[in-house]
């Protein structure tokens, strides 16, 4: 077994941060070391069974974290989104692949089950696959959050329902001992987790006792499941209702902490035991079918998708990214259908052939979606998009270009002034949310000349720049410059180093982003020390003009990078020196 769990963590440690390096996903590379290290491949692991039974665990603990992020109050104010989207992609994907299952010969409770499992999606690919290409603010990115949570939801029942695929008929008369101890587990659990457990965390001393803690946070998620497979219920709804129970509690932090190590390694665990498991040679014998079977899949889910993100927002692009974010299978269709395959709902040839078709979707995934956004959407881009909106009413003095998170507080301030300005951004989902409360908006990449001559920045006299952008900012501060000299350039700075490029265009009028904050912060934490006041505001106030006045001395040496590490240490001597004066009065 030692050897075993050498081959194990061996094969993770080696094929995860490859995968991940590539841009597919760390659950594609615990499939492929699964299937490198398995019967099918070197046959360093042949005992796939007893691997699968520990690692169950994993899928366990993995319910139980889920249930700690569905906070019932965060539920309810996502509600629409979560219950509208989820159910509108998943019920219809549902019901069109267990049509197509069933089309191939699957009986009609596996093609159920098959259409269920199918239908789902992966969260650990969807949301890293949208996040680095910064699209989880976006409207895609937020309707793929809310059918993903909706699906996380949907597959607790669905595990819980399995008895029901199998043919489990309800009997003739109520077993009602059976229903009695089902009963008193889920109330235990309900009990226990809102009233007994935070006690018990609370007489342990939460982090001071940290081993303590943890073997305790073990036992509430293992003990949990225990009690509900006692029940009959399953262990994995048990985990979940305890985590839910929990959500709120003042230890959920640290219990997350805890556990998600286990849960991971665990759950990586399970994922390996699935590649171990797939049926890796119908990729030779039967190549046509399980491509065929991919592309099924593939485009199925993405044609419902399109079709729920074209009803609710009518629009092409985001149609287009909502739909080729979700159409992979998900790390879930693994557990659902390993699950089904015990419980004797599905076949080992059929619950094969999915867990692998379902695995080659995930791989494929990233790569449709990663040539959708580089080929297709720009080219809609300029197909369907104008250049700008036409801007309506006479030029306004100001024109703000980005209206994200410090654009829109420079606008608010302008117009408690009644001072009228115009504001631009380039992206549409910002736009859409901005008007939605009665902002004035228009879309327009104000890198563009003939955008700031619409916009009207011949007349204006003042221009901010709040773009997130760093290139952005600094090409449209240079074409200001060239073609609208008579403009005020007023810009954040999201660092030293983009405040220095700003220099080299002659714009003194920039704001480090986070620079007054910081010190503001800094001011505030002081006075919760029982600094004086006066001493507190002498000590920022000293600090700012050293800053700015390193800053603009830094200026003719920021390409010298051994220069500029001379003179950022030399800085940091006078500003000791300076502080110490100060305290000592001199």
């Amino acid at each position: 077994m030692l050897l075993t769990l050498v081959i194990l963590l061996a094969a993770t440690a080696i094929a995860v941060p490859v995968s991940r390096r590539l841009g597919l996903g760390s659950i594609l590379g615990y499939l492929v070391a699964g299937a490198v290290i398995g019967p099918a491949g070197f046959g360093l692991v042949t005992d796939v069974g007893r691997i699968a039974d520990v690692s169950q665990l994993g899928v366990t603990m993995l319910l139980f974290l889920i249930g700690l992020e569905l906070r019932p109050h965060r539920l309810w104010v996502l509600r629409r989104a979560v219950f509208g989207l989820g159910l509108g992609q998943m019920l219809p994907s549902s019901l069109l692949l267990g049509l197509l299952a069933y089309a191939a010969g699957v009986d009609a409770a596996g093609a159920a089950l098959l259409g269920a499992g199918l239908a789902l999606s992966s969260t650990a690919i969807v949301l890293p696959m949208l996040a680095e290409r910064d699209l989880l603010p976006s409207t895609a990115g937020r309707d793929s959050f809310a059918v993903l949570l909706f699906q996380d939801l949907a597959f607790i029942p669905l595990v819980a329902a399995l008895p029901l695929f199998a043919g489990q008929h309800v009997p003739s008369h109520v077993p009602w001992q059976d229903v009695l101890r089902a009963v008193v587990a889920i109330a235990a659990i309900l009990v226990g987790g809102s009233v007994l457990v935070p006690r018990l965390f609370r007489l342990i001393g939460g982090a001071r006792t940290p081993e303590v803690f943890t073997a305790s946070a073990l036992l509430l998620v293992v003990g949990t499941a225990a009690l509900a497979d006692w029940a009959g219920v399953s262990p994995s709804l048990g985990a979940f209702m305890a985590g839910v129970m929990l959500s709120d509690s003042d230890y959920r932090h640290e219990l997350q902490a805890d556990i998600a190590p286990f849960q991971g390694l665990l759950l990586g665990f399970f994922f390996i035991s699935v590649g171990m498991s797939a049926e890796l040679g119908l990729i030779l014998h039967a190549p046509v079918a399980v491509a065929g079977a991919v592309v099924v899949l593939v485009a199925a889910k993405a044609a419902v998708a399109f079709a729920v993100g074209w009803v609710k927002r009518r629009n092409l692009r985001h149609a287009l990214r909502f739909a080729v974010a979700l159409p992979a299978g998900s790390e879930f269709s693994f557990v659902l259908f390993g699950a089904a395959l015990s419980g004797h709902v599905l076949s080992r040839d059929v619950a094969g052939f999915a867990t692998l078709v379902a695995g080659l979707s995930m791989a494929a995934a990233p790569l449709l979606f990663a040539g959708v956004e580089a080929l297709l959407l720009p080219r809609l881009h300029r197909r369907h998009e104008p250049a700008y909106d036409p801007i309506e009413g006479p030029p306004a003095p100001v024109i703000i270009c980005g209206f994200g998170r410090v654009g829109q507080i420079v606008g608010r301030v302008l117009h408690m002034q009644r001072i009228p300005f115009t504001a631009l951004d380039k992206d549409p989902a910002q736009i859409e949310v901005v008007r939605r409360f009665g902002g004035r908006v228009y879309f327009g990449d104000p890198t563009r000349l003939e955008v700031l001559r619409a916009a009207g920045a011949e007349t204006a006299r003042v221009l901010v720049l709040t773009l997130p952008d760093t290139e952005a900012t600094l090409a449209t501060a240079a074409m200001a410059k060239r073609h609208f000299p008579h403009l005020a350039i007023l810009s954040r700075a999201r660092d030293r180093r983009h405040a220095y490029r700003l220099m080299d265009l002659g714009i003194a009028g920039f704001i480090r982003e986070t620079f007054l904050s910081s010190l503001h912060l800094s001011e505030l934490v002081l006075s919760h020390l029982d600094v004086p006041a006066e001493t507190a505001a002498r000590a920022i106030a000293l600090f700012r003009a050293h800053d700015e006045r390193t800053l603009e001395e830094m200026h003719a040496v920021a390409g010298d990078e051994r220069q500029l590490i001379e003179s950022t240490q030399q800085a940091t001597r006078e500003l000791l020196d300076l502080f110490e004066s100060d305290r000592a009065g001199t």
